[in-house]
This record gives structure tokens, C-alpha cells and sequence, in this order.
């Protein structure tokens, strides 16, 4: 793997990160499956903007979408903070 890979990919999951909105929404669908719109209602959002910060999470690797009938389901990939743990234990 190229050494850029990796570190790309950091910089993606700690822009994520770095944004508190989508903080608040990875503590939400740590241990429970929501959709969007029970998302909204539990953050000072609209739908759209959570809609926008779950692509951005999804797009870091952070987030997992699946679907159940209709709904499109979010929920926190544990692997997808890998990255960030590596680079913090070569400290």
C-alpha cells in the first residue's frame, strides 16, 4: 500500500471527526441503528444537514448504511476508527 494511502485516509477520518455535529450523530448510532429522520429529532439539525454529515461519515468510514424494508439505517462501523488508532498508538 502506498504510504500516502493511509495517511489520506487519516486526514479524511479526523476532517470527520473534527466536525462536533457529526460527533454528536456517531453517539447516536454507537450502539443502535437509526434513521435519519430519528436522528434529527434527537440533534439540532434538519434532516438534510444530518443527511449531509451521515455521507461525510459513510464517505470516512465511520458510519455503516444498510436498509430494513424502506428505511435506510446508520450505525457506527468500529473498524472505521482503526486508522486514527493506529497513528495514535506510534506515539
Amino acid at each position: 500500500m502506498d504510504i500516502a494511502e493511509p495517511a489520506a485516509h487519516l486526514d479524511t477520518v479526523l476532517r470527520a471527526l473534527a466536525d462536533r455535529s457529526r460527533r454528536g450523530i456517531l453517539a447516536l448510532v454507537r450502539d443502535q441503528a437509526r434513521a435519519v429522520g430519528e436522528i434529527a429529532d434527537r440533534v439540532p439539525l434538519t434532516q438534510q444537514a444530518v443527511s449531509h454529515h451521515l455521507k461525510v461519515l459513510r464517505e470516512a468510514g465511520l458510519v455503516t448504511e444498510y436498509r430494513e424494508s424502506t428505511r435506510h439505517l446508520f450505525l457506527v462501523r468500529p473498524d472505521g476508527l482503526d486508522v486514527v488508532r493506529d497513528y495514535l498508538d506510534g506515539f
